[in-house]
């Protein structure tokens, strides 16, 4: 009964933490006189995300530790739960879109020639 309440409890935190990882990569508001400093603003940013990562991170594995604990006897690998192949999923995700955002970020976005 314990286990069936604490599962949606579990997947929402796991997602809560996932969603607080990807707004610190992606949407963070930078102080204005860091713009002197950019590669300190960009070390800052994924330092902090790093960090968060790993709470992300802690927070899927109890996650998958409260699925795996409510299926039956045989109970499967911590990897083919849910919450951990969020975990999986969502941090290849946003591995692939940092440096492409950064990518396109500073050589097509704010670039004044058209390259088609």
């Amino acid at each position: 009964m314990l286990l069936e309440l604490a599962k949606p409890v579990a997947l929402l935190l796991c997602l809560l933490s996932l969603f607080a990882v990807f707004h610190t990569i992606f949407f963070t508001l930078e102080d204005p006189q860091l713009l002197l400093q950019p590669h300190q603003a960009i070390r800052d940013r994924v330092i902090d995300s790093l960090l968060l990562l790993a709470l992300s991170a802690g927070i899927s594995l109890v996650g998958a530790f409260i699925f795996r604990e409510a299926e039956p006897y045989p109970h499967p690998s911590l990897s083919a739960t849910l919450p951990l192949q969020l975990f999986y999923w969502a941090t290849a995700i946003m591995l692939i879109l940092f440096p492409l955002a950064s990518f396109l970020e500073t050589h097509y976005i704010f670039s004044p020639s058209i390259h088609w």
